[in-house]
Protein backbone atom coordinates (compact mmCIF):
# COMPACT_ATOMS: atom_id res chain seq x y z
CA UNK A 1 0.00 0.00 0.00
CA UNK A 2 0.91 3.62 -0.53
CA UNK A 3 -0.47 5.51 2.46
CA UNK A 4 -0.76 9.30 2.45
CA UNK A 5 -1.91 12.23 4.52
CA UNK A 6 -3.57 14.96 2.50
CA UNK A 7 -5.13 18.38 3.10
CA UNK A 8 -4.25 21.67 4.73
CA UNK A 9 -1.43 21.93 7.26
CA UNK A 10 -2.64 20.65 10.60
CA UNK A 11 -5.84 19.21 9.16
CA UNK A 12 -4.51 16.31 7.09
CA UNK A 13 -6.75 13.34 6.39
CA UNK A 14 -5.64 9.72 5.91
CA UNK A 15 -5.69 8.24 2.45
CA UNK A 16 -4.09 5.79 0.07
CA UNK A 17 -3.01 5.77 -3.55
CA UNK A 18 -4.74 2.96 -5.41
CA UNK A 19 -3.27 0.83 -8.19
CA UNK A 20 -4.38 3.38 -10.82
CA UNK A 21 -2.74 6.25 -8.96
CA UNK A 22 -6.05 7.60 -7.64
CA UNK A 23 -6.14 9.18 -4.18
CA UNK A 24 -8.73 7.47 -1.96
CA UNK A 25 -9.96 8.58 1.46
CA UNK A 26 -9.44 6.35 4.52
CA UNK A 27 -11.22 8.52 7.09
CA UNK A 28 -13.93 5.92 7.70
CA UNK A 29 -11.31 3.37 8.72
CA UNK A 30 -8.47 5.21 10.52
CA UNK A 31 -8.12 8.61 12.16
CA UNK A 32 -4.64 9.30 10.81
CA UNK A 33 -1.58 7.64 9.34
CA UNK A 34 0.45 7.49 12.54
CA UNK A 35 1.86 5.10 15.09
CA UNK A 36 -1.59 4.11 16.33
CA UNK A 37 -2.38 2.24 13.08
CA UNK A 38 0.98 0.98 11.85
CA UNK A 39 1.00 -2.41 13.56
CA UNK A 40 1.01 -5.49 11.32
CA UNK A 41 -2.58 -6.32 12.29
CA UNK A 42 -3.85 -2.80 11.56
CA UNK A 43 -2.10 -2.65 8.20
CA UNK A 44 -3.45 -6.10 7.34
CA UNK A 45 -7.01 -4.84 7.89
CA UNK A 46 -6.37 -1.94 5.50
CA UNK A 47 -4.87 -4.27 2.92
CA UNK A 48 -8.06 -6.35 3.04
CA UNK A 49 -10.20 -3.35 2.04
CA UNK A 50 -11.64 -3.13 -1.46
CA UNK A 51 -9.81 -0.06 -2.77
CA UNK A 52 -12.55 0.63 -5.31
CA UNK A 53 -15.08 1.04 -2.49
CA UNK A 54 -13.13 3.89 -0.87
CA UNK A 55 -14.22 7.45 -1.71
CA UNK A 56 -12.22 9.07 -4.49
CA UNK A 57 -10.52 12.37 -3.72
CA UNK A 58 -10.57 14.42 -6.90
CA UNK A 59 -8.50 17.46 -7.79
CA UNK A 60 -5.06 18.48 -6.70
CA UNK A 61 -4.57 18.16 -2.95
CA UNK A 62 -1.60 19.11 -0.81
CA UNK A 63 0.19 16.06 0.59
CA UNK A 64 1.33 16.32 4.18
CA UNK A 65 4.18 14.38 5.76
CA UNK A 66 3.35 10.71 5.21
CA UNK A 67 3.52 9.96 8.96
CA UNK A 68 1.72 12.01 11.57
CA UNK A 69 2.59 12.59 15.23
CA UNK A 70 6.17 11.35 14.81
CA UNK A 71 7.65 10.65 18.22
CA UNK A 72 11.32 10.47 17.20
CA UNK A 73 12.98 11.52 13.96
CA UNK A 74 16.36 9.81 14.12
CA UNK A 75 19.08 10.30 11.53
CA UNK A 76 22.18 8.29 10.69
CA UNK A 77 25.22 10.32 9.68
CA UNK A 78 27.97 9.36 7.24
CA UNK A 79 26.30 6.08 6.28
CA UNK A 80 27.62 6.00 2.70
CA UNK A 81 31.38 5.62 2.31
CA UNK A 82 31.59 8.07 -0.61
CA UNK A 83 29.70 10.70 1.36
CA UNK A 84 32.05 10.29 4.32
CA UNK A 85 34.95 10.75 1.90
CA UNK A 86 33.53 13.94 0.35
CA UNK A 87 32.96 15.25 3.90
CA UNK A 88 36.63 14.54 4.76
CA UNK A 89 35.55 12.36 7.67
CA UNK A 90 36.56 8.78 8.59
CA UNK A 91 34.31 5.78 8.00
CA UNK A 92 32.39 5.29 11.27
CA UNK A 93 32.78 2.07 13.27
CA UNK A 94 29.17 2.23 14.47
CA UNK A 95 26.09 4.07 13.20
CA UNK A 96 26.33 7.78 13.98
CA UNK A 97 23.03 8.95 15.46
CA UNK A 98 21.69 12.46 15.70
CA UNK A 99 18.15 13.64 16.29
CA UNK A 100 16.21 16.00 14.07
CA UNK A 101 13.48 18.03 15.78
CA UNK A 102 10.03 16.81 14.79
CA UNK A 103 9.04 20.46 14.30
CA UNK A 104 11.18 20.35 11.13
CA UNK A 105 8.80 17.86 9.50
CA UNK A 106 6.77 19.12 6.53
CA UNK A 107 5.06 17.68 3.48
CA UNK A 108 7.02 16.35 0.51
CA UNK A 109 6.24 19.34 -1.71
CA UNK A 110 6.06 22.10 0.88
CA UNK A 111 8.39 25.09 0.60
CA UNK A 112 11.78 24.74 2.30
CA UNK A 113 12.70 27.99 4.06
CA UNK A 114 16.34 28.97 4.50
CA UNK A 115 16.72 30.34 8.05
CA UNK A 116 17.99 33.82 8.79
CA UNK A 117 21.81 34.13 8.73
CA UNK A 118 22.12 30.87 6.81
CA UNK A 119 24.95 30.72 4.29
CA UNK A 120 25.31 26.95 3.87
CA UNK A 121 21.90 25.27 3.55
CA UNK A 122 22.30 21.90 1.83
CA UNK A 123 20.31 18.92 0.51
CA UNK A 124 20.38 15.19 1.35
CA UNK A 125 18.14 12.52 -0.22
CA UNK A 126 17.67 9.66 2.24
CA UNK A 127 15.70 6.45 2.73
CA UNK A 128 13.28 6.81 5.62
CA UNK A 129 12.30 3.79 7.72
CA UNK A 130 9.02 3.90 9.65
CA UNK A 131 8.70 1.69 12.73
CA UNK A 132 5.48 -0.33 13.04
CA UNK A 133 5.69 -1.93 16.48
CA UNK A 134 7.63 -1.39 19.70
CA UNK A 135 11.19 -2.51 19.21
CA UNK A 136 13.85 -3.11 21.88
CA UNK A 137 16.89 -5.41 22.01
CA UNK A 138 16.16 -6.93 18.61
CA UNK A 139 18.64 -8.87 16.51
CA UNK A 140 19.64 -7.95 12.98
CA UNK A 141 17.90 -11.11 11.79
CA UNK A 142 14.57 -9.95 13.23
CA UNK A 143 14.93 -6.18 12.79
CA UNK A 144 12.94 -5.80 9.56
CA UNK A 145 9.94 -7.46 11.25
CA UNK A 146 9.49 -4.19 13.13
CA UNK A 147 9.28 -2.01 10.01
CA UNK A 148 5.90 -0.71 8.85
CA UNK A 149 7.23 0.80 5.66
CA UNK A 150 9.55 3.22 3.90
CA UNK A 151 9.50 6.76 2.56
CA UNK A 152 11.65 9.44 0.97
CA UNK A 153 13.31 11.94 3.33
CA UNK A 154 15.13 15.15 2.47
CA UNK A 155 17.50 15.73 5.39
CA UNK A 156 17.98 19.43 4.66
CA UNK A 157 20.98 20.70 6.61
CA UNK A 158 22.56 24.06 7.46
CA UNK A 159 26.27 23.23 7.45
CA UNK A 160 27.47 26.32 9.36
CA UNK A 161 24.97 25.65 12.14
CA UNK A 162 25.81 21.93 12.01
CA UNK A 163 29.61 21.96 12.09
CA UNK A 164 30.89 25.44 12.86
CA UNK A 165 28.78 26.38 15.88
CA UNK A 166 29.60 24.89 19.27
CA UNK A 167 27.30 21.98 20.04
CA UNK A 168 25.67 19.10 18.21
CA UNK A 169 24.71 18.41 14.58
CA UNK A 170 21.06 18.79 15.64
CA UNK A 171 21.43 22.58 15.41
CA UNK A 172 21.93 22.46 11.66
CA UNK A 173 19.37 19.72 11.06
CA UNK A 174 16.31 20.98 12.93
CA UNK A 175 15.47 24.28 11.27
CA UNK A 176 11.80 24.70 10.40
CA UNK A 177 10.86 22.92 7.13
CA UNK A 178 14.14 20.93 7.07
CA UNK A 179 12.38 17.53 7.24
CA UNK A 180 10.17 16.81 4.20
CA UNK A 181 8.71 13.27 4.43
CA UNK A 182 6.79 11.47 1.68
CA UNK A 183 5.00 11.66 -0.69
CA UNK A 184 3.70 8.38 0.69
CA UNK A 185 4.49 5.69 3.20
CA UNK A 186 5.02 2.48 1.23
CA UNK A 187 4.35 -0.64 3.28
CA UNK A 188 7.25 -3.04 3.51
CA UNK A 189 5.58 -5.77 1.45
CA UNK A 190 6.16 -3.55 -1.61
CA UNK A 191 9.87 -3.11 -0.76
CA UNK A 192 11.18 -6.64 -0.10
CA UNK A 193 14.83 -5.50 -0.16
CA UNK A 194 15.55 -2.02 1.20
CA UNK A 195 19.24 -2.48 0.27
CA UNK A 196 18.75 -2.29 -3.49
CA UNK A 197 17.01 1.04 -4.13
CA UNK A 198 18.25 3.68 -6.56
CA UNK A 199 18.01 7.26 -5.36
CA UNK A 200 18.67 10.71 -6.83
CA UNK A 201 18.35 14.42 -6.15
CA UNK A 202 18.32 17.35 -8.59
CA UNK A 203 18.68 21.08 -7.94
CA UNK A 204 17.19 23.27 -10.66
CA UNK A 205 17.09 20.28 -12.98
CA UNK A 206 20.78 19.40 -12.56
CA UNK A 207 21.61 16.01 -11.08
CA UNK A 208 23.51 16.40 -7.82
CA UNK A 209 23.11 13.06 -6.05
CA UNK A 210 22.96 9.57 -7.50
CA UNK A 211 23.20 6.53 -5.27
CA UNK A 212 21.87 3.15 -4.25
CA UNK A 213 21.06 1.86 -0.79
CA UNK A 214 23.27 -1.17 -1.51
CA UNK A 215 26.27 1.03 -0.68
CA UNK A 216 25.17 1.84 2.85
CA UNK A 217 27.87 1.18 5.43
CA UNK A 218 25.22 -0.01 7.91
CA UNK A 219 22.10 -1.72 6.55
CA UNK A 220 18.57 -0.90 7.67
CA UNK A 221 18.54 -4.07 9.78
CA UNK A 222 21.87 -3.21 11.40
CA UNK A 223 20.70 0.32 12.19
CA UNK A 224 17.43 -0.82 13.79
CA UNK A 225 19.17 -3.49 15.84
CA UNK A 226 21.86 -1.07 16.99
CA UNK A 227 19.42 1.66 18.04
CA UNK A 228 17.15 -0.82 19.80
CA UNK A 229 19.96 -1.78 22.18
CA UNK A 230 19.88 1.77 23.56
CA UNK A 231 16.25 2.88 23.39
CA UNK A 232 12.81 1.60 22.56
CA UNK A 233 11.74 2.42 19.03
CA UNK A 234 8.02 3.15 19.01
CA UNK A 235 5.39 2.84 16.27
CA UNK A 236 5.52 5.93 14.08
CA UNK A 237 9.17 6.69 14.83
CA UNK A 238 11.15 7.49 11.69
CA UNK A 239 14.81 6.71 10.94
CA UNK A 240 16.49 8.62 8.12
CA UNK A 241 19.32 6.33 7.09
CA UNK A 242 21.96 8.57 5.53
CA UNK A 243 22.75 10.13 2.17
CA UNK A 244 24.91 9.19 -0.83
CA UNK A 245 27.56 11.55 -2.24
CA UNK A 246 26.73 14.72 -4.10
CA UNK A 247 25.76 17.14 -1.35
CA UNK A 248 26.52 20.82 -1.85
CA UNK A 249 29.15 20.83 0.89
CA UNK A 250 31.18 18.28 -1.11
CA UNK A 251 31.26 20.28 -4.35
CA UNK A 252 34.44 22.07 -5.37
CA UNK A 253 33.73 24.89 -4.73
CA UNK A 254 30.77 24.18 -2.43
CA UNK A 255 27.27 25.00 -3.70
CA UNK A 256 24.46 25.86 -1.30
CA UNK A 257 20.74 26.47 -1.59
CA UNK A 258 19.40 29.95 -2.32
CA UNK A 259 16.02 31.55 -2.72
CA UNK A 260 14.39 30.46 -5.97
CA UNK A 261 16.06 27.05 -6.17
CA UNK A 262 13.96 23.94 -6.74
CA UNK A 263 14.89 20.54 -5.31
CA UNK A 264 13.46 17.30 -6.69
CA UNK A 265 14.35 13.89 -5.29
CA UNK A 266 13.21 10.29 -5.51
CA UNK A 267 13.87 6.70 -4.43
CA UNK A 268 12.76 3.61 -6.37
CA UNK A 269 9.17 2.71 -5.54
CA UNK A 270 8.78 5.49 -2.97
CA UNK A 271 7.71 8.42 -5.11
CA UNK A 272 9.14 11.88 -5.77
CA UNK A 273 9.38 15.06 -3.74
CA UNK A 274 9.73 18.62 -5.09
CA UNK A 275 10.41 21.68 -2.96
CA UNK A 276 10.73 25.36 -3.81
CA UNK A 277 13.35 27.14 -1.72
CA UNK A 278 12.54 30.46 -0.06
CA UNK A 279 13.99 32.56 2.74
CA UNK A 280 12.50 32.52 6.23
CA UNK A 281 10.78 35.79 7.08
Amino acid sequence: MKLVRYGKVGSEKPGLIDKEGQLRDLSDHVADIDGSMLSPSSLSKLQDLDESSLPKVDGTRRLGACVGSVGKLMCIGLNYSDHAKESNLPIPEHPILFMKATSAIVGPNDTVSIPKDSKKSDWEVELGVVIGKACKYVSEADALDYVAGYCVCNDVSERHFQTELTGQWTKGKSCDTFGPLGPWLVTKDEIPNPQGLNMWLDVNGSRMQTGNTSTMIFTVAQIISHLSQMMTLHPGDVISTGTPPGVGMGMKPPIYLKKGDVMSLSIDGLGTQMQDVDEDS
